[in-house]
């Protein structure tokens, strides 16, 4: 069975459905589990993470530079709490998180404005205009965040397998509709979709290791693991190629190392 990945806007139902949809499967339900994960593992903060997907905050030019950094301890820690399969994913950006794995299934929940308007006025007591207002803006913030951290448009339909609108449909329909999906062929794991996923999930622990070491952090590299074979190249500081690779060399499930690093002298200057 896939990897199930389930974006939604925000009051569209999609936390439920995605909830519902594990207790069917049996499968694990995940959201801010990625968060914690990526924050214990890599010392990041937990409100850092919130803050970058979806709060809006003044200093959010500052961390512009910082962006890099999220977007990769996320995906490592992404990573590691899907490993094994069986997850039903229902936080920020599953969909940009899992790239090349075949065996996901990739879903987007939407509702109509006034439908999500009548689900904020409930939950929070606003009337019309300030719950169309309170949602236009959170809207326009998590997209712009969305954007600044994978250059795309998450509620772009083309990024999904599956959209269903909520606008008709009740939450027992849309979770029959995904959980018949999850067993079509195309979604199954295969020898190919498992080796993509473990090469994910390296690339990914060593890019995260190599953006939070005391030596490399900052390095702008690019990296790409297969089959144990990792392959790393872009500029460094003058004398850290060697350490690069020691570091790359002492992960474990790496058995090989390619690099393509290169320094600039002081002298040079």
């Amino acid at each position: 069975m896939p990897i199930i990945t389930i974006a939604h806007g925000a009051y569209s139902g999609g936390n439920a459905i995605a909830e519902s949809v594990a207790k069917t499967l049996g499968y694990k339900s995940i959201d801010r589990e990625v968060l914690i994960e990526a924050s214990k593992r890599y010392g990041i903060p937990e409100a850092k993470y919130v803050e970058i997907l979806e709060a809006e905050s003044r200093w959010w030019e500052r961390w512009r530079e910082s962006l890099r950094l999220y977007r990769i301890t996320l995906q490592a820690a992404m990573c590691e709490v899907a490993q094994g399969g069986e997850l039903v994913y229902h936080g920020r950006a599953g969909q940009q998180l899992l790239p090349g794995v075949g065996h996901v299934l990739r879903v987007l929940v939407v509702a109509p404005l006034d439908y999500r308007i009548g689900v904020v006025r409930a939950q929070k007591g606003m009337d019309e205009q300030n719950g169309r207002q309170f949602l236009h803006e959170l809207d326009r913030v998590r997209s712009r965040r969305f954007r600044a951290l994978f250059n795309d448009d998450w509620q772009d339909p083309v990024g999904y397998d599956l959209v269903l609108n909520m606008g008709k449909m009740q939450r027992d329909g849309a979770k029959c509709l995904i959980v018949e999906a999850a067993k079509l062929e195309e979604y199954q794991p295969t020898a190919a979709t498992d080796q993509a996923f473990k090469d994910l999930a390296l690339g990914s622990r060593v890019h995260a290791m190599l953006c939070t070491a005391p030596d490399t952090k900052g390095l702008a590299l690019e990296v790409r693991a297969e089959g144990g074979h990792f392959y790393v190249k872009g500029r460094v500081d003058y004398g850290l190629e060697d350490k690069v690779v020691d570091l790359v060399k002492h992960v474990p499930g790496v058995n090989k190392v390619t690099s393509d690093l290169y320094s600039v002298p002081p002298e040079a200057f």
